[in-house]
């Protein structure tokens, strides 16, 4: 079993890690940022100061926070991972960041004599829970074998997508197109309730037809019923899709419908939707439609 270091904790983090060490492997905590999770530390776990410390412990390091600055605080920063490892150790980022930032992170990373992944997740806080995520990896093939084990313990579809950064570049493509799908299912869902038909009834239709899709059947039902806790927050898918935009204007192309998604998702935010559930992105149209599905305002 694997000594693994575990720096960011959070929503989607816990839950991995605890899936981690329900596969028997031994675990390090950082507590330079939150206290370590009770759950974790009755389970085994190891607290320690900051992440340099972790990374001297640990064999593997992995990092699930929320956005590349927090990731380039946690490696080189104060006492970050990069003063802590050295040759026969992978860092493994599983956070969502940019694809541009991950090359130059992987290559400071190999300078200290360590191999470098990025392994960006999908599937929301349920998917973490249920050890069911979909893990999308960029790296050299072999650090990438030795890290399958522990993939196994938190995800299902895992796929080494090519080298480092690709494994970035497979999430922000993700996100792009659920993005756009549930753009699709709101307008298709709002065009509907304001002609008059039912949009429960609607979607029970699609369903049967080529229409139908994984949002229409979860993030559909969660328009209609109004239930927008997060799952996964819009100001994190639009973190995403910022990520989408700079990445397109760095290559030279254009992504116009990830661009109106995107203003969707600013509508949202700006009449305090931040932190719903992405399947909100429906309550920014009825903003501007001055019209909501659910005969509420």
């Amino acid at each position: 079993m694997a000594k693994i270091g575990f720096i960011g904790t959070g929503i989607m983090g816990r839950p991995m890690a605890q899936n981690l060490q329900k596969a028997g492997h031994s675990l390090f905590v950082s507590t330079h940022h939150d206290a370590a999770p009770a759950e974790l530390l009755a389970a085994g776990a190891v607290a320690l100061a900051n992440p340099k410390e972790v990374a001297q412990e640990a064999e593997f390091i992995i990092v699930m926070v929320p956005d590349t600055p927090q990731v380039d605080a946690v490696l080189f920063g104060e006492n970050g991972v990069a003063y802590g490892v050295g040759p026969n150790k992978v860092v493994i980022d599983m956070s969502s960041i940019s694809p541009t930032a991950t090359k130059t992170f992987a290559e400071k990373i190999k300078a200290t004599g360590a191999t470098y992944l990025d392994a960006p997740v999908s599937g929301g806080e349920v998917g973490a829970k249920a050890a069911t995520l979909s893990i999308m990896v960029g790296g050299c093939p072999n650090a990438f074998e030795r890290a399958l084990p522990l993939f196994q313990a938190m995800g299902k579809n895992i796929t080494r997508v090519g080298g480092s950064g690709d494994g970035q570049t497979a999430k922000v493509a993700n996100q792009i197109i659920v993005a756009l799908n549930i753009q699709a299912v709101a307008e298709a869902l709002l065009f509907a309730a304001k002609n008059g038909a039912d949009p429960a009834k609607v979607r029970e239709a699609l369903m049967g037809g080529f229409a139908s899709s994984k949002i229409l059947e979860v993030h559909g039902e969660r328009m209609i019923k109004g239930t927008f806790d997060p799952g996964f927050r819009i100001s994190l898918h639009q973190k995403d899709l910022n990520l989408a935009l700079q990445g397109a204007k760095e290559l030279s192309i254009n992504l116009p419908n990830t661009a109106n998604a995107q203003q969707v998702f600013s509508t949202c935010a700006a009449i305090g939707g931040a932190n719903w559930d992405h399947s909100a992105l429906i309550k920014g149209l009825e903003h501007m439609a001055n019209f909501s599905i659910r005969g509420d305002k």
